[in-house]
C-alpha cells in the first residue's frame, strides 16, 4: 500500500483522513493482501469448482394464487384513500 493508493481510496470514498488514518489504513489494508495473497498458497487441485456450497437446485416455490387480507378490512383505517387504495402525496414528478 503506497501513499498514491491511499490517496486514490480516499477520493473515491469521499473521506478526508488525517496522516495518522492514512497510515493505520494502510497498515491494515496490507494485512487484508496478505491474507488474501495465502489463499494462492492452498492447494485445490482436487477441489471441485462449485458456484454455490449447497446442493440446493431451487429453493423457490411455485407461484400458486392465494386468498388475501380483505380490502376493505386493510383500508378501513387509512387516513386517505379510494375504493381500491391507500393515496399519498405525490413524491415524484
Amino acid at each position: 500500500m503506497n501513499n498514491d493508493t491511499i490517496s486514490y481510496l480516499e477520493e473515491l470514498s469521499h473521506l478526508s483522513l488525517s496522516d495518522d488514518e492514512k497510515g493505520r489504513l494502510a497498515g491494515d489494508l496490507g494485512k487484508i493482501l496478505d491474507g488474501m495473497a495465502r489463499l494462492e498458497e492452498l492447494d485445490l487441485a482436487d477441489v471441485p469448482e462449485r458456484s454455490h456450497p449447497f446442493d440446493d437446485v431451487n429453493g423457490f416455490r411455485d407461484d400458486e394464487v392465494q386468498a388475501s387480507w380483505d380490502r376493505e378490512l386493510v383500508l378501513q383505517n387509512a387516513a386517505n384513500r379510494n375504493s381500491e387504495m391507500f393515496v399519498a402525496p405525490k413524491t415524484v414528478e
